[in-house]
């Protein structure tokens, strides 16, 4: 069976909430957003994470780092959290402390790559992500 997040062209699991550009104009799950191309769902998640780094241009307290992201994107009460961060530290070879700047393409794509396996169980092709990130 194709994980939900696959089927959704959605492998990051954003939920339902905003108008994104790119999403299929029939929305058939209720919960989580449905995309008409992989990219595009990426590239929302591009967006989203853009502004948690950047703590939504200076709003907020910055989610700059690995530990800080996951907490947010996918808490404890509903999530194996410490597992999510460490795996996704583990795949980058990074400290979950490592401040991250959305400007860093590699290391972006890298987070990205590593958050769709622990998401969804599987891998999508990195130069999927790529081209997501440099529509954002």
């Amino acid at each position: 069976m194709v994980p939900r997040g696959i089927r959704n062209n959605n492998p990051l699991n954003i939920r339902k909430g905003n108008n994104w550009k790119g999403e299929r104009p029939i929305q058939t799950d209720k919960a989580f957003e449905e995309f008409e191309t992989m990219q595009m769902g990426i590239r929302a998640g591009f967006i989203l994470l853009k502004k948690y780094i950047t703590g939504y241009g200076g709003k907020t307290p910055p989610f700059n780092t690995v530990e800080k992201i996951v907490k947010r994107w996918a808490p404890p009460s509903e999530n194996a959290t410490r597992k999510y961060i460490d795996f996704v530290c583990k795949d980058m070879s990074i400290n979950m402390s490592q401040t991250l700047s959305f400007k860093d393409r590699k290391t972006m794509v890298d987070l990205v790559y590593a958050m769709i396996f622990v998401e969804c169980g599987q891998r999508v092709d990195k130069e999927v992500i790529s081209s997501a990130y440099d529509l954002v």
